[in-house]
């Protein structure tokens, strides 16, 4: 339902496009906007985190895709019709799926089931696995801890979906012939493709430099923030005009789909990125100290906030990980009690599945999330 507000003529209702901006997002873009043309402290601080968010993420994100979308196009695989004809293999590769950075493999899986070729067993096996949008957040900033982190999902989210297939009989499935086919076909390669894609690698060299301790400052200058800043300006201009909410069209345009989906995933790396320094420097707060007087509750919350659909809770938990916030046990239980973006469709699809799949996947995050704690809490540090 859209926003409505009396006016003289009748009541106005919101559009839910302004020209070729999305009404819902327009606020957000313009907010952004003003905080990075500010002057003073809080412009220059909002310019360069974006401009870190855009090299230390986005490019990375967009190059994950680009490679996976391409691989797909050219050697033309589908993942759903590899599901059906996996058998006995379905819960293994569900997870895999699941465990692939981004939310995609697990939205596959959810299809599968609604449409009756894959196993329940497979679904929770999927959003047991996957992290979200956050894997990227991770692999980027701490590819040690990713290494870990992913492959222990993998591994629990196999032991989840077989067990779950080897104990439950109940058919949650809605519709026998549902689908996942949610996102619009934009059906071209457009322009501003082309140039977000150009952007990306000069930003992943320098993304890359700066893993390998180079000081970006002085080697690229004021060519850094260009980049930065260009690249965090498409983004948002894409984000703000498309018709997608998280995920893209299997028939569209790798180009496409990596300008769209990399955008998505920037403005809430973006927004955590904001947030977390913005607390810091402004409100003062130390919020390492505020943390650990609720350690014990740290786990907890990490599954807890897990159970949100959506990436950006996620992505701001691992934040607060890479800054040194919150213990490792936290992050544990947060990745694999999150289902990403892949809760969305699963929910509109088969309610009750998804109720119940996230049910089954808290149980093993609060279990590995306190053996953490407890019996390795300076694990990753």
């Amino acid at each position: 339902m859209h926003p409505s507000v009396s006016t003289p003529t009748g009541p106005f209702i919101w559009p839910e496009k302004i020209g070729p901006f999305k009404a819902k997002r327009l606020p957000v873009i313009l907010i952004m906007i003003a905080l990075a043309a500010y002057p003073g402290e809080l412009g220059e601080l909002t310019r360069g985190l974006m401009t870190d968010a855009y090299v230390q993420v986005s490019a990375f994100v967009a190059t994950t895709l680009m490679i996976f979308y391409g691989a797909e196009r050219i050697f033309k695989f589908n993942l759903g019709s590899a599901l059906k004809n996996s058998k006995g293999w379905q819960v293994p590769l569900s997870a895999v799926l699941g465990a692939t950075p981004g939310c995609g493999g697990a939205v596959v899986v959810v299809a599968a089931y609604s449409s009756g070729n894959a196993g329940f067993g497979a679904v929770v096996a999927a959003l047991t696995a996957t992290m979200g949008d956050a894997a990227f957040l991770l692999i980027a900033t701490r590819p040690d801890v990713a290494m870990v982190v992913l492959p222990t999902s993998l591994a629990v989210g196999v032991i989840s979906g077989i067990i779950v297939d080897r104990f439950n009989k109940i058919d949650y499935r809605g519709v026998a012939a549902a689908t996942c086919e949610l996102a619009p076909l934009i059906g071209r390669i457009r322009p501003k493709d082309y140039i977000y894609v150009a952007l990306v690698v000069p930003g992943l060299v320098m993304g890359i430099s700066q893993l390998a301790l180079v000081n970006l400052v002085a080697v690229y200058g004021d060519w850094m923030l260009l980049v930065g800043m260009l690249g965090t300006a498409i983004g948002l201009w894409v984000w703000s005009t498309s018709p997608v909410q998280a995920m893209t069209n299997v028939n569209d345009e790798p180009f496409t789909r990596v300008t769209e989906e990399t955008s998505f995933i920037s403005i809430w790396v973006i927004g955590a990125y904001l947030a977390y320094d913005y607390v810091v420097v402004f409100a003062g707060w130390d919020l390492k100290e505020l943390f650990s007087s609720v350690a014990p509750l740290l786990p907890l919350m990490g599954v807890v906030i897990g159970l949100i659909p959506g990436c950006g809770p996620q992505v701001l938990v691992t934040t607060l990980y890479i800054n040194g916030i919150i213990p490792f046990a936290a992050l544990m239980g947060n990745a694999i009690s999150n289902d990403g973006d892949a809760l969305f469709p699963a929910i509109a699809l088969n309610p009750k599945a998804a109720v119940m799949a996230t049910v089954y996947s808290t149980v093993p995050a609060v279990i590995l999330a306190y053996g953490f704690y407890l019996f390795a809490p300076n694990a990753f540090l």
